[in-house]
């Protein structure tokens, strides 16, 4: 048999090898192509849950947490504006509070200011001129400071018009400057008071020159009282005399 050997063997050509491989090789670049695909593919676009499931739920939850989300941002909204009204109301508050005390402040004050007086006034007394002072001024007038009480009725209100006139020497001689001379005004209007306890009554009036004032004369004028009272000319020191 000529295709057999002595020895025994079989020769197999070596073309259908060279075939076989071609076509392992081609196979396996095959398979190695669709897995890169398949691996691309889910890395690329991975699966989402639910999203093959039915569009209508989809929709309705997409609606309800968009119904949740205005909600939230409303009742954001009005906590805020509340915040916003309480911190208003807080300041009100706090300034109502600073005025009240104020107020408490002066009325104490003024109360021990009117205790002190008085005692010093012994018994009661009704409507009274406790004190008036003068003190010359840069432009040649004087500043008074005439200070009403009155302690009998307490509680009630004393109301009316002060005026008063100022007793001296000029030239040598007694003189007395009316309200109107003193104001350099002719029907000069009286000065209104109107008082629980007591009242400082301040202004300016202008002496003529030559004048000596040695006492003052005050008119008060009110619905239930009247009171013509003299007391003495009282200029305080200047400042920085002992």
């Amino acid at each position: 048999m000529g295709s057999r050997s002595h020895s025994g063997y079989v020769i197999v050509p070596r073309q259908r090898r060279g075939y076989l491989a071609w076509v392992l090789l081609a196979l396996a670049w095959s398979i190695t192509l669709a897995a890169a695909w398949l691996a691309a593919s889910w890395i690329a676009a991975p699966t989402v849950p639910g999203l093959a499931g039915d569009p209508r739920q989809a929709r309705q939850a997409l609606e309800a947490a968009e119904s949740e989300l205005e909600a939230l941002r409303q009742r954001q909204a009005t906590l805020e504006r509340s915040d916003q009204i309480s911190r208003a109301a807080n300041r009100k508050v706090q300034q109502a509070l600073a005025e009240r005390d104020e107020e408490i402040a002066d009325l104490r004050e003024n109360l021990a200011f009117y205790e002190r007086l008085a005692a010093g006034e012994g018994k009661p007394r009704g409507l009274n001129v406790h004190s008036a002072e003068f003190v010359a001024e840069d432009a040649g007038t004087w500043r008074y400071q005439i200070v009403l009480t009155q302690n009998l009725e307490r509680g009630a209100v004393s109301a009316g018009k002060l005026s008063f006139s100022i007793e001296g020497v000029r030239d040598g001689k007694l003189a007395t400057i009316g309200w109107d001379d003193l104001k350099q005004r002719k029907g000069a209007p009286a000065q209104a008071y109107s008082f629980r306890y007591f009242q400082q009554l301040d202004g300016s009036v202008m002496l003529p020159a030559g004048f000596t004032p040695q006492r003052v004369r005050v008119s008060l004028r009110g619905r239930d009282a009247s009171l013509d009272q003299a007391i003495a000319w009282v200029q305080p020191p200047a400042t920085g005399d002992t």
